[in-house]
């Protein structure tokens, strides 16, 4: 079975910098895209990365400029590098991704356990 783990969370001070990782195992035909939400208690969850192999990107406003998404589909894992962090970027993060197994047309869609991010004022 497909299985996505994080690592990388913490806590840092505001202005730091964060890298977090997803790695993906199983039987894998290919990884369609690969994508990083986030969710702070009392709030809805919301994509803030998104990256295709195009490759293509897309940001969440708030964190554009800040954030970079990156992927190394060979490796089957991909990133999300956080700098100059805010206290409101403090929520759990999720990895996600599109993922096409062999002998199979449908795409299925995986997430990974969170990760917790915390930026202190």
């Amino acid at each position: 079975q497909v299985q996505l783990v994080e690592s990388g969370g913490g806590l840092v001070q505001a202005g730091g910098s964060l890298r977090l990782s997803c790695a993906a195992s199983g039987t894998i035909h290919s990884i369609n895209a690969m994508r990083w939400y986030r969710q702070a208690p009392g709030k809805q969850r919301e994509l803030v990365a998104g990256i295709t192999n195009g490759p293509t990107t897309n940001y969440l406003d708030s964190v554009k400029g800040r954030f970079t998404i990156s992927g190394d589909n060979a490796k089957k894992t991909w990133y999300l590098q956080m700098n100059s962090l805010k206290p409101e970027d403090t929520a759990v993060y999720y990895c996600n991704a599109d993922v096409s197994l062999p002998s199979r047309s449908n795409q299925y869609r995986y997430w990974g356990q969170g990760t917790q991010v915390t930026v202190s004022s």
